[in-house]
This record gives structure tokens, sequence and C-alpha cells, in this order.
């Protein structure tokens, strides 16, 4: 296991810069030109990031930007709730 301290703006930098890499993957996500093996691949990339950005933002920042298939789950969980 690694520990890294850093300070509060540090903290701020690290969620831009990796939502900022998320948003770009999201958009490239729906070119349709772009081969389906390199889709898999930006999405397995998506989700290191997400796991790395759990770490910095709030819950309400993760739900923005939570992986679809997991998203998807989360809303029939809600509506067999009834939620």
């Amino acid at each position: 296991m690694l520990g890294v301290l850093i300070n509060e703006m540090e903290v701020k930098e690290l969620e831009c810069l990796i939502k900022r890499e998320m948003d770009e993957i999201l958009f490239d996500m729906k070119d349709e030109r772009i081969n389906q093996l390199v889709k898999r691949a930006m999405s397995e990339r998506y989700q290191i990031l997400f796991s790395l950005f759990k770490r910095v933002a709030s819950p309400k920042e993760c739900l923005k930007y939570m992986p679809a298939k997991k998203t998807d789950q989360r809303n029939k969980i809600f509506k067999k709730n009834n939620c």
C-alpha cells in the first residue's frame, strides 16, 4: 500500500484533472468512427480513473461520473424499491 500527502488545493487540482480526462473519454465513446477494441480500452481506462476519482471527490460528484452499468443497476434497484 502506498500513501500520499496532499493539501486541499492539490486535491481540487487532481479532481479537475481526472474529471477532464473522464469527460474526454465519455465524449470519445460516442464517436462511431472509433473501433470497438479501442473503445474497450477507453472503458478500462475510465474505470481506473473513476476509482482514483472516488478517493478525492465527494459522493455527490462521484454520482455524476458513475459508469453506466452501475448507474443502470442503481436505477433498477430504485425502481424495484419504489424510490
